[in-house]
């Protein structure tokens, strides 16, 4: 929500998308999210800007080897920053700035099959609850983009969002974020 806040256009295009796929209806339900590709696009950016889980759980090495000229001893524990490779600017161009479109018309997925985009970790140890994760959000946020407009509170620019995260068993903005719903009335 903070990345729909700094980007107003972002959040106009995403509101416009879901308002017209549920046009007929008085609430967005799972039938139909598959078609909003722009809020999915939204959520791979921001599953990629943000990575949850900014270092991929330990392993272990089970063999001596080199890697990029670094000899990594059998047993050593291995963390993967997934931060990192999330906004490395070799896979990605302008790679901190928030860009949904990036993903238009991309097979690029989020399911650990793209070493260049890997939130949810990868292999046998992906993340069990990713599928129910991602549908929580989709719908989560096209309600509330369906159903208000949001704006920030007097005084408040968008460039003024502090963007800092903070780190524990997952990122998370280290800044609150204030913003005002106002009810959207679909008229008929």
């Amino acid at each position: 929500m903070a990345e729909l806040m700094r980007n107003p256009g972002v959040m106009s295009r995403a509101q416009a998308e879901v308002r017209e796929a549920y046009k007929d209806k008085m609430e967005v339900t799972e039938e139909g999210l598959t078609n909003l590709t722009y809020l999915q696009c939204i959520i791979k950016e921001t599953l990629r800007l943000h990575t949850p889980g900014p270092l991929a759980l330990p392993r272990e090495c089970q063999e001596q080897c080199q890697i990029l000229g670094y000899d990594i001893p059998k047993g050593a524990t291995v963390l993967v920053n997934v931060w990192a490779i999330c906004t490395d600017n070799e896979f990605w161009d302008e790679s901190e700035k928030f860009m949904p479109e990036r993903f238009e018309g991309s097979t690029i997925e989020h399911k650990g099959n793209n070493f260049e985009f890997i939130p949810f970790g990868a292999g046998r140890r992906i993340c069990p609850g990713m599928q129910f994760g991602i549908a929580n959000i989709e719908l989560a946020l096209a309600n509330l983009l369906f159903h208000f407009d949001w704006t920030l509170p007097e005084g408040t620019l968008h460039s003024d969002l502090d963007m800092t995260e903070t780190m524990g068993i997952t990122a998370r903005r280290k800044e609150d974020l204030y913003v005002h719903a106002i009810p959207f009335v679909q008229l008929p």
